[in-house]
């Protein structure tokens, strides 16, 4: 066997794609994690030669393989093919554009049983690995048969070479959820005896069948979606993909005194922007008069009473286990007093509708809850048509029957009111709905309350639900989180039951590596105590000169960076700079520095330099951005936030107004190269040595800033 060492960066995995290739064609690889980040993979042969870039290596290793000798060396137009498959695969790696792939591929592989030819060959195992390193989201879109042929194509290469290729993905899912490789180690090799646990969240719904499971997202319209409702969605997405069932997306809508015709309509584009494949939207008000009709039926059946008594002593009975004086007025009385409350009468209003369960039982929630209550607001849908309206818990699990739904997620907060919707649902006489609970998504310095959300709304705290500080979809999608990001670190969870307090720098750092490959490099400098630096020898005439955007990834495109004699500096870095002092600025080479003039109060005013292009880059300490003196530079507003309280987690007893933090977001004035002035609303991208931004307010006018909005990293110390 062909033995070679693979040299990568320290904080890597090597990729999926090099050793899969390598295990089919029986070289044996030894990783040693020693290249500077970021480095591109470099494969040392048994003379010492060095070969670079992951194409390559793949291009390579195919060509040495023993076992398919016609791996990768095709005739000119098969090998070419292959080529283009390799370029074609890294899209992958893009979230966005990971389905759009999935359902390319799958069309191209409806008339082909191989990538290129009639046999295997690098492309197969390259875009393989990719599928297999995509982990859970993969392993759903393969239960939901929603690409059969590139299941199928997939399912084939697993098989028939599961000996080399099931131990691989095994071990890299593992080491792709542990610490970055320290040490060296070799990916060839006998079977570790060591247990290898699982990536996925395989969880098992009770008595499910395949093709037969209905789930469904019910939502109240009292609000925008946030990243906990998100956890809730994308778990029905989950099950119903895995069992190859179907969503129903309902609106909770019984309280009109919260709810609006715009939280409908935002939570839908909420739901939209999630990915949630629904089969129908529907509204728990559809069914008002079948409940009526039900409430009717438990009234008669002694199942339910009428109750007046005032709510903070029903509380108290409640807690007390003491039954109320209505509880054994007759039916007659009942009905009367029901249709009293239908007409919204004086007398009605003092009324509510409680079912007949069990008001000694140690589960407080089976103590006669209340089913329907009056309220003469008008209903955002149906307007003035109704005076009454069913609770949630009465609701619930009718709907839940009717509508065919066999199992409804709840967080596991509604623990202790499973018991309740069993017991309504029987005495409903309607069918069982199977419940599994997870464990609701909580996060560091975050509310979730969608009353305590709708307060900052409310009195001017932030700038609406959409707001960048919010924990809605639309606030953390404009803060510049990609979805696929969130899917990610969802799915991650699974469907635990344990309750988790969430660290905000994980979810950031997962975008992290998503944008960072592909979002557009630009240069800003920030506006106050800004520096000229004089080149003497600086071109006398300015030039322009093309460049990459991103010099990894052509797909960000080109940008135009001019060179001029006079440059601006950051104060922050001209202040570190000493007289005589070799530095780099980016992007165009070395320049000494020999004058640092400075004003009255020791504040660095100007500096004076010469080229010193033949300098070396790796001699100098300081690594500058800077940026020219011309007029197109665009004025830009940096925008950082920060948390909007300022405790990890609030007790059940405090008050979040206790906690409130006085200073939530930050402005502060740049200057932004000329290419900026072409950003789009929503654009992503990493300012040099300043991090990740999201364009909220792009190029209208000159003297009208731009707007970027700092993204974290999930590595510096979050501020929000």
């Amino acid at each position: 066997m062909t033995e070679f060492q693979l040299l990568i960066a320290s904080d890597e995995t090597p990729p999926l794609s090099l050793l899969a290739v390598a295990r089919v064609a029986a070289v044996s690889l030894t990783v040693h994690p020693t290249l500077t980040a970021p480095s591109p993979p470099v494969l040392v042969l048994t003379n010492g030669t060095k070969l670079r870039g992951v194409n390559v290596l793949l291009r390579y290793l195919g060509r040495t393989a023993t076992t398919i000798p016609s791996l990768y060396e095709r005739d000119v137009l098969e090998t070419a093919q292959i080529d283009e498959w390799l370029e074609y695969a890294p899209i992958f790696s893009i979230g966005s554009e990971y389905e759009g792939a999935c359902k390319y591929v799958d069309g191209y592989l409806l008339h082909h049983t191989f990538l290129v030819g009639q046999s295997l060959s690098v492309a197969d195992i390259v875009v393989w690995s990719y599928l297999a390193g995509a982990g859970k989201r993969w392993e759903s879109l393969m239960k939901s048969k929603k690409y059969q042929n590139l299941a199928r194509w997939y399912s084939m290469i697993s098989t028939e070479h599961a000996a080399v290729l099931d131990q691989l993905t095994a071990t890299y899912t593992k080491k792709k959820d542990s610490a970055p490789v320290k040490t060296k180690e070799t990916v060839q090799g006998p079977s570790s005896n060591k247990q290898v646990v699982s990536n996925r969240p395989e969880v098992d719904l009770p008595d499910a069948e395949m093709g037969k499971v209905c789930l469904r997202f019910a939502p109240e319209p009292s609000g925008y979606l946030h990243i906990g409702h998100s956890k809730a969605a994308l778990m029905n997405q989950y099950f119903a993909q895995r069992y190859n069932g179907k969503v129903i997306v309902r609106f909770d809508d019984t309280n009109p005194a919260k709810e609006s015709n715009e939280f409908v309509d935002n939570l839908l584009v909420d739901i939209k922007t999630l990915g949630i494949n629904y089969e129908k939207v529907t509204y728990t008000s559809d069914y008002f008069p079948q409940l009526m009709e039900m409430a009717e039926k438990l009234i008669k059946e002694g199942k339910a009473y009428i109750d007046d008594t005032p709510r903070e002593q029903m509380q108290k009975e409640r807690m007390d286990g003491i039954d109320s004086k209505c509880r054994n007025n007759s039916v007659d009385e009942n009905m009367k007093l029901w249709k009293e409350m239908i007409s919204g009468s004086e007398r009605g209003l003092q009324c509510c509708l409680r079912g007949k369960l069990d008001m000694q039982d140690p589960n407080k929630s089976l103590r006669d809850p209340v089913y329907y209550r009056c309220n003469p607001m008008p209903h955002h849908r149906i307007g003035s048509k109704y005076k009454i309206y069913p609770t949630y818990d009465f609701a619930c699990p009718f709907v839940d029957s009717i509508e065919g739904v066999t199992h409804a997620l709840r967080s596991s907060e509604y623990h202790d009111r499973n018991a309740q919707y069993y017991r309504i649902q029987e005495d409903m006489g309607l069918r069982k709905v199977h419940i599994y609970e997870f464990s609701r998504l909580n996060m560091v310095y975050t509310l979730l309350s969608k009353r305590k959300l709708l307060w900052f709304v409310q009195n001017g705290k932030v700038d609406g639900w959409d707001d960048a500080r919010f924990p809605t979809v639309q606030g953390i999608v404009r803060r510049g989180l990609q979805i696929e990001a969130l899917i990610q670190f969802i799915l991650e969870q699974g469907a635990s039951k344990n309750l988790n307090l969430m660290e905000w720098d994980k979810l950031w750092n997962i975008n992290k590596k998503i944008i960072d490959p592909v979002c557009p490099r630009h240069t800003a400098i920030l506006e106050e105590g800004r520096v000229l630096l004089t080149l003497t020898n600086g071109p006398e005439t300015p030039f322009v000169r093309v460049v990459p955007k991103h010099k990894k990834y052509e797909g960000a495109g080109e940008k135009a960076t001019t060179f001029t004699k006079k440059i601006w500096l950051e104060h922050a870095d001209a202040t570190a700079i000493s007289v005589g002092e070799e530095i780099t600025l980016m992007d165009w080479g070395n320049a000494i520095v020999k004058e640092i003039n400075k004003g009255p109060d020791g504040i660095v005013t100007e500096l004076v330099g010469v080229l010193h292009l033949e300098g070396s880059v790796k001699t100098t300490k300081l690594k500058l951005t800077w940026l020219p003196e011309i007029d197109e530079l665009v004025p830009t507003t940096l925008v950082e936030f920060g948390y909007l309280i300022t405790k990890k987690k609030l007790e059940e007893d405090e008050d979040f107004v206790d906690v409130l933090n006085p200073s939530t977001k930050k402005e502060i004035a740049a200057l932004g190269d000329a290419n900026m002035r072409n950003l789009k609303r929503g654009d992503i991208l990493q300012l040099e040595r300043k991090g990740y931004f999201r364009c909220d307010v792009p190029f209208i006018r000159p003297g009208k800033p731009i707007v970027l909005y700092s993204i974290p990293d999930g590595r510096q110390v979050t501020k929000g």
